[in-house]
């Protein structure tokens, strides 16, 4: 008789110890970030270079999966994913970024010989 109680006990203690450490807030600040980074991506012109474009839609599915995982209360797998579509919108910035500085400098270069040519 003894022992229910204290089973009892024990098993309600097991389930507050897991639900406590299992679960955590929604991500809404990587969530944020991961959105901004994106949308940075897209306005440097990510969609015009293959390469920027393929991990802007990683971001982007990522970001929508993430949504998904956050809706159904998974936040931890939630955070995990943002986490990704994260570093797939930052990769996809910097390619963009390095698109339109080498046209930069070709421009420049194509400009230097004009230059070199009208001698």
């Amino acid at each position: 008789m003894m022992k229910l109680p204290l089973l009892l006990g024990a098993s309600v203690l097991a389930v507050m110890v897991a639900a406590c450490g299992g679960s955590i807030p929604p991500p809404n600040e990587r969530l944020t970030s991961a959105e901004a980074a994106a949308r940075g991506a897209r306005e440097l012109g990510a969609d015009r270079d293959p390469r920027a474009a393929l991990h802007l839609k990683y971001a982007r599915d990522q970001i929508d999966h993430a949504k998904t995982l956050m809706a159904s209360g998974d936040n931890v797998n939630a955070d995990r994913v943002l986490q990704r579509a994260n570093a797939d919108a930052e990769l996809s910035v910097m390619l963009a970024k390095e698109v339109s500085a080498k046209a930069d400098a070709d421009k420049a270069q194509d400009r230097v010989k004009s230059l070199k040519g009208g001698r």
